[in-house]
């Protein structure tokens, strides 16, 4: 009996032993710090993207906070470090280790990227951020970027966008018919089959070029970021809808050995941060373009309309031809394509049923 007590009294005290040493190496674990470097495709003025809730450097801080410091992250603006649009290169090389900014810029690297900012005539944010989180976007997200080493995360969504800015009435198709635009993305190769001279941007040669009679027409976002740009000094005509972009993800691009160097806890912070940026920016936009579109309209003598049925359908059927014929030569675009407008089906079902009756829209 006292040779088996011993025995049992022996094995607790090594047990007991174990549990405390268990703590020591968490508690170690816990204490060690990581400096990340992330650049931005925006300006560091730039609203939204750049400045203010949900936008980059917002982020920095939620995740500097959330970690008890223990990920802090320089931030740099466009042109500071790299080019504006060289993240993707920067961040796959491990120059950098995050950038900010949005996935149809890499659409050279990979056609599929597209599906992951904006599609025409797809996903409004509601939509977009369900198939992202729940519907397997994600997932596919991850394949997409897999080869080259990269990790992304949606960390921002304007909602939907406007039409854009033109010098003259747009009554019918017609009125696009060698008109020049700044106008990107998939958007672009759409128009050019309407006979629309599509012109690439940045966002700070908008105005003067707009003002200029450079170009005749210009898309930057929505009501605020447009009138931060001043672009009603240089266009009355506004128009909706956003078709191009019913909505906008921002994206938090990763190197992926980085992140994955990175503790459970620590991409769960970055996750978390990621998943509040997203959605304050969104609630920001919404809030901010209300307030804006209704000064443009009475303050500054904007006239906001509607393209007409007769274009909005000419450009549905232009767009679907367009991609179809893009994505029949990329089996990947391909896979992606095909699995973002069959969620996109079974959400408008739904979001015809739940949000067309407060928006006084007939089912």
């Amino acid at each position: 009996m006292t040779i088996k007590r011993r025995k049992f009294l022996a094995s607790g005290l090594a047990a007991a032993a174990g549990v405390v040493a268990a703590p020591a190496l968490v508690k170690a674990e816990s204490k060690k710090t990581y400096k990340f470097k992330m650049t931005c495709a925006y300006p560091g003025g730039a609203p939204f993207y750049s400045t203010g809730p949900g936008s980059a450097q917002d982020f920095v801080k939620r995740v500097e906070k959330m970690s008890g410091g223990r990920i802090k992250i320089k931030f740099y603006a466009a042109g500071e470090l790299i080019p504006a649009l060289g993240g993707f290169d920067a961040v796959r090389q491990g120059t950098v280790d995050m950038n900010w900014g949005n996935a149809y810029f890499w659409a050279g690297k990979s056609f599929a990227a597209q599906y992951f900012t904006a599609v025409p005539f797809g996903m409004d944010a509601l939509a977009m951020n369900a198939w992202l989180s729940q519907g397997g976007g994600q997932e596919l997200w991850d394949e997409v970027y897999k080869p080259f080493g990269l990790k992304a995360l949606a960390v921002g969504n304007t909602g939907m966008q406007m039409t854009g800015w033109f010098r003259k009435p747009i009554k019918t198709i017609k009125d696009f018919d060698g008109l020049r635009m700044r106008i990107p993305g998939l958007a672009g190769k759409v128009y050019q089959k309407v006979g629309v001279s599509v012109k690439l941007l940045p966002g700070g040669e908008i105005f003067p070029a707009l003002q200029r009679g450079v170009i005749d027409a210009a898309e930057f976002v929505g009501p605020f970021q447009d009138r931060k740009l001043g672009l009603m000094n240089a266009a009355k005509h506004y128009y909706a809808t956003g078709w191009h972009e019913p909505s906008n993800v921002s994206e938090l691009l990763m190197n992926k050995e980085m992140w994955e160097s990175l503790p459970a806890d620590l991409q769960g912070v970055i996750e978390n941060a990621a998943a509040a940026c997203n959605q304050t920016s969104f609630d920001w936009c919404t809030a901010n373009n209300a307030e804006a579109l209704e000064d443009l309209v009475t303050n500054h003598g904007v006239k906001v309309d509607t393209l007409s049925d007769e274009i909005v359908e000419t450009l549905r059927k232009l767009t679907f031809e367009t991609l179809d014929e893009l994505t029949a030569k990329d089996p990947l675009a391909k896979k992606v394509h095909d699995h973002y407008f069959a969620f996109k089906e079974k959400a408008d079902k739904w979001l015809v049923s739940s949000e067309a009756v407060v928006l006084n829209k007939k089912l």
